[in-house]
């Protein structure tokens, strides 16, 4: 039998390696312009920590890890029995890997809470797992690249978080449309129809309207409980249109009876006042329907969608007033985004974004005639090295030919040859695999014109 991978995750290449730590490394220069510092936390928590953490649907999604040894002993024998194996998971499975980085990071900071200076800005770039169906931009093993801050109320903070997606963007040309909402104003809407209690129903139902539809949406909201006059009630909040101020002075009205809503309104006027004063490339949009279908926003909720490619969320977030509290820490504000490197990694893929220097990594390859050739080369090679230029020469002495295609296959921009007579004049013939061109240079020539080309 042919060796195989689970469904839903991925081998990478040394091309696609090379490719995808152009996005990380891009990610992670702006993170770090703004201040933002790495943390790294478990690829598995406790499952108690991550129960409970992402509404229904999401528990369903968490992988779960049999306790070792004999997993079975002391197990209920009628769950067995009877197949119950929601009940039999809780006490066979202690263990389960990590379904996002917010919730282990919210676990972190109540962990460690006397050792950090509030308020904490981490950021994280590390694998998650989703026991989702996979399918065309959604995988079982991912990368999530976040940026958090805990400990502050102010709305600066959701400001810069929306310039750092802006600049990340800008940086891997990716034209993107920024949508926001805030969960204030779900609330409102909730309060307005007379269904307080039913915010999260409401939130998953019509946070699917890109998805399936108005249509679809009523229905849902229905099945989920709502009366028909809640769901008429509703139908002009979901049909809001005109520009970003238009829909907001349109909400505001809706909600001028609801504290709740009235500000949500106030705080996406500050978050958009203080973006457009600053200036941004993306598109900013104001989405009613947008509710990330995650329990622990309470403020702002950001998405972003790429423009020219169609496919789910490449980033999202937002403010989470009391996610610490199940942590036993209550009253620490935080918001944060995250940027789904997978997506982002397809989308760039499709486009062929990517800079010539993101998939290369080998800029002089020197050809082999021999070993005292090799030795001279390899000479050569250590002072480009100190130089930074990044270098190898070919192990064999084969055909010409042979290792020209080597380095063609490997997209080098420069092979360069030491024979003999290269060899009494202390240099190497350097040619530059796009144009042909042939110069002969000493080794610190070299590396101070393919320095000048980088």
């Amino acid at each position: 039998m042919k060796p195989s991978i689970p469904k839903g995750t991925r081998d990478f290449s040394t091309v696609e390696m090379a490719r995808r730590n152009y996005i990380f490394d891009t990610i992670r220069k702006v993170f770090g312009l703004y201040g933002y510092n790495p943390i790294e936390t478990p690829a598995m928590e406790n499952l108690s920590t991550l129960m409970g953490k992402y509404g229904e649907e999401g528990d369903k999604l968490l992988f779960k890890i049999l306790n070792s040894g004999d997993f079975l002993r002391g197990a209920d024998k009628a769950l067995i029995e009877s197949g119950d194996t929601v009940r039999l998971a809780s006490q066979i499975c202690e263990k389960g890997l990590r379904y996002d980085l917010t919730v282990p990071f919210a676990r972190y900071v109540v962990q460690h809470r006397n050792e950090l200076q509030m308020p904490f800005k981490r950021y994280q770039i590390q694998p998650v797992w989703r026991a989702d169906r996979p399918q065309k931009g959604r995988y079982r093993e991912f990368y999530q690249c976040d940026a958090d801050v805990v400990g502050s109320d102010s709305l600066l903070n959701e400001v810069e978080l929306l310039q750092m997606i802006d600049e990340v963007f800008r940086r891997l040309k990716i034209s993107i449309i920024l949508k926001l909402n805030n969960r204030k104003v779900l609330a409102g809407f909730a309060e307005l129809i007379g269904a307080p209690d039913k915010i999260v129903d409401i939130t998953v139902a019509i946070d699917k309207l890109d998805k399936i539809g108005l249509d679809n949406v009523n229905a849902e909201l229905l099945e989920r409980g709502l009366t028909q006059e809640q769901v008429d009630t509703l139908q002009p909040i979901l049909a809001i249109s005109g520009s970003v101020d238009e829909r907001l002075d349109a909400i505001e009205r809706l909600l001028a009876t609801s504290e709740t809503g009235r500000k949500g309104v106030e705080e996406l006027r500050e978050v958009i006042g203080g973006v457009q004063a600053l200036g941004l490339e993306a598109e900013l949009d104001l989405d009613v329907s947008l509710a990330r279908g995650l329990n622990y926003y309470t403020g702002t909720i950001i998405e972003v969608k790429a423009r020219d490619v169609q496919i789910g969320s490449i980033t999202g977030g937002g403010r989470y007033d009391n996610l610490t509290g199940v942590f036993g820490m209550p009253g620490l504000s935080g918001v944060g985004i995250s940027f789904g490197a997978d997506r982002i990694y397809d989308v760039l893929n499709t486009l062929d974004l990517y800079p010539a220097e993101a998939t290369t990594s080998t800029q002089v390859m020197f050809i082999n005639f021999g070993a005292a050739e090799a030795a001279a080369s390899m000479k050569m090679m250590k002072e480009l090295r100190s130089a930074g230029i990044a270098c190898e020469i070919y192990p064999d002495a084969a055909k010409m030919k042979k290792q020209m295609a080597y380095a063609n296959s490997a997209s080098v921009p420069y092979v360069a040859m030491v024979g003999e007579s290269e060899m009494q004049a202390g240099k190497m013939a350097l040619k530059n695999m796009a144009t042909g061109e042939q110069t002969l240079l000493t080794a610190v020539e070299a590396a101070a014109l393919i320095d000048g080309k980088k």
